[in-house]
């Protein structure tokens, strides 16, 4: 069934030769998709040095066009072994490198595959040694993942893992990305104090080492860093500030390199909490929030972007101190997609009885808000900015305030969109998620707007592969 038989034998006999000890066997690789191949596949492991030296235990499957199409490559941990997600390795041990990206026969070979794949390993390594307590819950993992690790990732979690014992009435936070948004995540939940326990999962062994140094350095109360999975378990609110720092050239490059990121991280927090809310701050805070939706499987209400909160506090904080226009500010939200297609919008049409009075007073309205937009205009979204109105997001939903918020939810349905994406929209937020949506006044300019955003939006994620 290979089309190229000679070529593919030929290159594993090459294979066998630098490392003997690999073992070749043909058997059943399942396909996203669901459809199944009988695909030759070969298990061993590769020598790399990260101080002291390890055999990183790896498999990969020979697709039927093989040399024209990379390997498929996993990681094959033991039960005493976890994952460190990272920029080359996800959740579930898939392998992403830049020669998989770049393959081109006759230049790319599996040998050339195994030496880069060695390099980045002794760059990052990818496994690390559980403790006996952790190794127990990492074989349950281990068989839970086992059908994605040959190709399905489109499984639901039927299990729960980790202690239950504090389910229901144990405030305890996750947040995924220990780099600069993680860390002011984490601090802003610390000062706000909404919950018991914050956990920060550290999934990189590169740059973000000297925060969570840091942090371990000035034991913050209440705080825990970890890099396996099994310490999420059970959290209320699991806030999501991944972005992966791929080689990626292209727009859709990135945004894709981010997706592949979150296919090794969405299975597995789902996984240890099947009740949480997803609270996504990752770029674009659109597209990867739909991303998080689609891998839970979750129920929309409980998977939310942070969206243009921030942007919406600064607005009415603008309007109602900087501008004097305080009653305008309570019904004033910004909305829409993140970023320059941001658009003001009202929650309260009752502006005053008589129509040339109430055109008047909306005119008005109109050229306040636009003032305030260009104040907005010069405010820059850093990290603890973020983290701060992450921080309020938080508070809201674990104390069930039934606050309105300016979040991004799917808004099919709304405003005639009819595709499915994810826009920030007045939303009240509680324990729950959203719990419903603000209804807004009712403005051609402002739908049209938020249909262009729409339409801009699901043309990438149809570009993206899930």
């Amino acid at each position: 069934q290979y089309k190229f038989r000679d070529l593919t034998i030929e290159e594993l006999k090459n294979v066998n030769k630098t490392y003997p000890n690999f073992t070749f066997s043909m058997n059943t690789y399942t396909f996203k998709d669901g459809s199944q191949k009988d695909l030759l596949n070969f298990s061993g492991t590769v020598p790399v040095k990260y101080g002291n030296s390890y055999n990183i235990p790896i498999r990969l499957w020979i697709l039927d066009s093989h040399p024209f199409a990379p390997p498929i490559c996993f990681l094959k941990p033991t039960a005493n072994m976890g994952i460190s997600v990272g920029k080359h390795v996800d959740a579930h041990g898939r392998i992403y490198l830049p020669y998989l990206q770049n393959w081109s026969h006759p230049k790319s070979t599996v040998i050339g595959l195994i030496k880069e794949m060695i390099a980045k390993f002794e760059e990052e390594l990818p496994l690390y040694s559980l403790s006996s307590s952790d190794a127990a819950r990492q074989s349950e993992l281990l068989a839970y993942i086992a059908k994605i690790t040959e190709g399905e990732t489109d499984m639901k979690p039927k299990s729960k893992i980790g202690g239950g014992k504090n389910e229901g009435c144990f405030n305890k936070i996750t947040v995924v990305g220990a780099g600069d948004l993680g860390i002011a995540c984490v601090l802003a939940l610390a000062a706000k104090g909404p919950a018991e326990k914050v956990v920060l999962l550290d999934i990189s062994e590169g740059a973000a080492k000297g925060g969570t140094m840091d942090l371990e350095i000035f034991a913050l109360p209440n705080v825990e860093i970890s890099k396996d999975f099994a310490a999420s378990a059970d959290s209320k609110v699991v806030i999501l500030t991944v972005n992966s720092l791929g080689d990626a050239q292209t727009y859709l490059d990135v945004i894709q390199s981010n997706v592949d990121l979150f296919r090794g991280i969405i299975p597995a927090i789902s996984h240890y909490s099947q009740n949480t809310v997803l609270l996504v701050a990752s770029h674009p805070v659109e597209v990867m929030t739909y991303v998080s939706w689609k891998l839970s499987a979750f129920p929309k209400s409980r998977v939310i972007g942070v969206g243009a909160n921030l942007d919406t506090e600064r607005f009415q904080y603008i309007l109602a101190n900087l501008l004097k226009a305080e009653v305008l500010a309570k019904d004033a939200w910004i909305i829409g997609e993140h970023g320059e297609d941001k658009v003001p919008s009202w929650t309260s049409c009752n502006l005053v009885a008589n129509q040339t009075e109430a055109t008047a007073a909306r005119n008005s309205r109109e050229m306040v808000a636009n003032r305030a937009m260009e104040v907005l205009k010069g405010k820059g979204q850093r990290s603890w900015s973020v983290g701060l109105s992450v921080a309020d997001l938080t508070d809201s939903i674990l104390k069930d305030k039934r606050k309105v918020h300016s979040v991004a939810t799917l808004a099919k349905g709304c405003c005639g969109i009819n595709s499915e994406v994810f826009l920030s929209l007045p939303c009240v937020l509680g324990a729950a998620g959203v719990i419903e949506m603000v209804k807004l006044e009712e403005n051609p300019l402002v739908q049209e707007k938020l249909q262009s955003s729409a339409g801009s939006i699901h043309d990438l994620q149809q570009q993206l592969k899930l």
